[in-house]
């Protein structure tokens, strides 16, 4: 019984010994292939694409050369069958464009949040009149940023094939023009081996 219960004991700190884990840090750059779905080294690929595609492109260069245009970028929308978050892609084409001292932004995600300091500061009279920032004088944007995120994904037995491609404009807000656009396709293949690894 003794002998039974040593070789219990034995197996269950082996077991917790063989459970403990290790984190560590990684290079955030380095190529990710965990699995097919779309990750960091995706949205890295597709943000650089679409910046320098921009940054790049000839009327656009000609836009900043003299001065900084004023974009909003609205929310890139998902049209995959994956919960992916496209804000992340979102604030790293904003910040990036950002970034190149190129263009000037809007963020039209706080404006209940500006409209509600603006009411506090401007109503409740608990704010110096003479330090209350005043209603009416924001600067409007000129262009509107604006994407979508699709993917097609196909399984043969064995093997899955991903595709997505993300697609972006410029707008021109006064005139309805597209003033750019460009499109950043990535192709992902799974494969299980026999022994289903």
């Amino acid at each position: 019984m003794k002998q039974f219960k040593l070789i219990f004991v034995l197996a269950a700190v082996m077991g917790l010994a063989a459970c403990q884990s290790k984190v560590e840090y990684g290079d955030a750059t380095e190529v990710e292939t965990v699995n097919e779905n779309f990750g960091s080294t995706d949205l890295q690929a597709i943000a650089a694409k679409m910046v320098d595609s921009m940054m790049t492109f000839p009327p656009i260069v000609t836009m900043t050369a003299n001065s900084r245009p004023i974009l909003f970028v609205d929310s890139i929308k998902n049209k995959t069958s994956e919960h992916i978050d496209t804000e992340s892609v979102t604030d790293s084409i904003s910040n990036k464009l950002l970034r190149s001292g190129k263009f000037r932004f809007i963020d039209m995600t706080k404006v209940d949040s500006v409209r509600k300091q603006l009411d506090y500061q401007n109503n409740t009279g608990m704010v110096d009149p003479s330090t209350a920032i005043k209603f009416g004088r924001q600067i409007g944007a000129q262009y509107m940023l604006y994407g979508n995120l699709s993917s097609i994904v196909k399984q043969d037995g064995s093997t899955k094939d991903v595709y997505y491609k993300m697609t972006m404009r410029l707008m021109d807000l006064e005139t309805g023009l597209i003033e750019w656009s460009d499109e950043k396709e990535i192709r992902k293949m799974k494969s299980k081996s026999f022994l289903g690894m």
